[in-house]
């Protein structure tokens, strides 16, 4: 079978390796039919994801139908259509005890310190599988994986009806996490340099837009909030000085989520935190998202035919990934689709 493989920073081949087998009773072999690039995937193709170790078979937003199933598997059975968890975690350390496996000790993520799956078929143990009820378009089965990066967001600050949120930055992990917040009730604000993302930030369902190289962001926020601050602020921008912007941005008693994994430190003054008593929270990945995400899809609450925004043929993830390079403004998601 065929499968996507890095070899080396700007190296990528379709390369043949031999088709997966049945041998644990609870594994179960996925015909992948679609999955989506991240920004993860672009860093291993250029060399900037640190995490990364070459060669690597890349995609870690996948999914697809059952093809094979192990004898003790109970929950899914050939012909499911299903998304897949690419967290392999040790079950054993103290986070794994708590149930947030997520940011494991000895944490790996299927497409970045493994091989993924970006092939034609892959392995996975029955745990890391999640059904859908219905039937759906195969060619969104892979974006499951962003939105339940989005539903942890939000699982972190704990988003509530009728409050308000900023989110800074717009691409898909920012809309993600606007779509989950806007199934909640949750009013939110989103920024961005580029006008074309926002476009698309309103357009998927946010409430209200800033273009910051025009507009005084901190005058839409007071506008926003009656000028009391914004009760809930995500950084996706994920540099230095907007961690720093977004302690500055929140409100009293409000919450801040981080999800950057940038080194450089931030110049964040204590006293700002101490006084306004804000809750600072780390977000990585996701935590039992995936069943929340998929009823999401099913009920249409969210919205993944939006966060598509174009298609290629896995035998052309080259040409995939100079889109993206070439034409970042105008893509949100692209899908590689495996036929």
């Amino acid at each position: 079978m065929k499968a996507v493989k890095v070899l080396e920073p700007f190296k990528i081949d379709i390369i043949e390796i031999d088709m997966p087998k049945i041998e644990n009773e609870y594994d179960v072999i996925v015909k992948v039919t679609s999955g989506g690039i991240c920004g993860s995937d672009m860093g291993i193709w250029n060399g900037t994801n640190s995490l990364a170790t070459y060669p690597r078979i890349i995609g870690h937003e996948f999914g697809g139908v059952v093809n094979e199933i192990g004898s003790g598997v109970k929950n899914v059975k050939i012909g499911d259509r299903v998304a897949v968890d690419p967290i392999v975690s040790c079950g054993h350390c103290y986070a794994c005890t708590i149930g947030r496996h997520n940011v494991c000790s000895t944490l790996e993520v299927m497409g970045v310190h493994r091989d993924g799956g970006f092939t034609e078929y892959v392995k996975v143990p029955e745990k890391n599988i999640h059904k859908f009820h219905i039937d759906f378009d195969e060619s969104l089965l892979g974006l499951v994986e962003p939105f339940t990066i989005g539903m942890q967001i939000n699982n972190r600050l704990q988003t509530q009806k009728d409050e308000r949120m900023l989110i800074m930055g717009s691409g898909p992990i920012g809309i993600c996490a606007m779509q989950v917040a806007k199934s909640r009730g949750v009013k939110v604000l989103m920024t961005d340099i580029v006008m074309e993302r926002l476009e698309k930030a309103k357009d998927m369902g946010a409430d209200e837009i800033v273009l910051t190289t025009k507009d005084n962001l901190n005058d839409r926020i007071n506008k926003f909030t009656n000028g009391e601050g914004m009760p809930i602020v995500l950084d996706t921008v994920c540099i230095p000085e907007t961690f720093e912007e977004s302690i500055s941005y929140a409100s009293p008693a409000g919450r801040v989520a981080v999800i950057g994994l940038k080194n450089k430190p931030s110049n964040i003054v204590m006293a700002d935190i101490t006084k306004k008593e804000l809750t600072i929270v780390g977000s990585r990945l996701n935590c039992n998202c995936f069943d929340e995400v998929i009823e999401g899809f099913e009920t249409k609450k969210l919205n993944p035919e939006k966060l598509k925004t174009k298609e290629f043929n896995f035998m052309d993830a080259r040409a995939a990934i100079d889109a993206i390079e070439k034409y970042p403004q105008n893509i949100l998601k692209v899908v590689l689709k495996f036929e």
